[in-house]
């Protein structure tokens, strides 16, 4: 009975970290819902072993209450979430912000030559860009 309970508490313990970093990366908030839901079933199991292990009845209206508070928690989480932009919960890796500062660069670096184009130059490349191509008849 004892390896049971020290197997069972492994796995719990395994989850509920598990959970934890799953909750501190996300990246959206439906993915930190989740791994809180996981972290509540695993703190239910917790409660269930030890009430098992002690054979206490009293702790059983705990882990009801507690499941009961998971399950309205996560579903009030998703029904919220489900109203929420695609990208406004996420948080971005260093990679995909380096990106972003590079994209925000080169716009601004395009407004700025745009800026500074003579009058003349700006239309033609804008008509070449409109029409989808250079002078009539050329090949490339």
């Amino acid at each position: 009975m004892i390896y049971a309970v020290i197997v069972a508490g492994a796995f719990l313990f395994t989850g509920a970290v598990l959970a934890l970093v799953r909750v501190e990366r996300g990246p959206t908030m439906l993915d930190r819902t989740v791994a809180l839901d996981v972290l509540t079933a695993t703190l239910v199991g917790a409660l269930a072993l030890e009430a098992g292990w002690h054979r206490r009845t009293d702790t059983l209206p705990i882990i009801v209450v507690l499941s009961m508070v998971g399950f309205v928690s996560s579903v009030t989480i998703a029904r919220f979430a489900a109203v929420e932009p695609e990208d406004a919960g996420r948080i971005l890796t260093r990679e995909e912000a380096a990106l972003e500062v590079a994209r925000q660069e080169e716009a601004q670096a395009r407004a700025l030559e745009l800026e500074n184009t003579p009058e003349r130059t700006r239309a033609s490349a804008e008509e070449s860009e409109h029409h989808g191509g250079g002078a009539d008849g050329a090949v490339r």
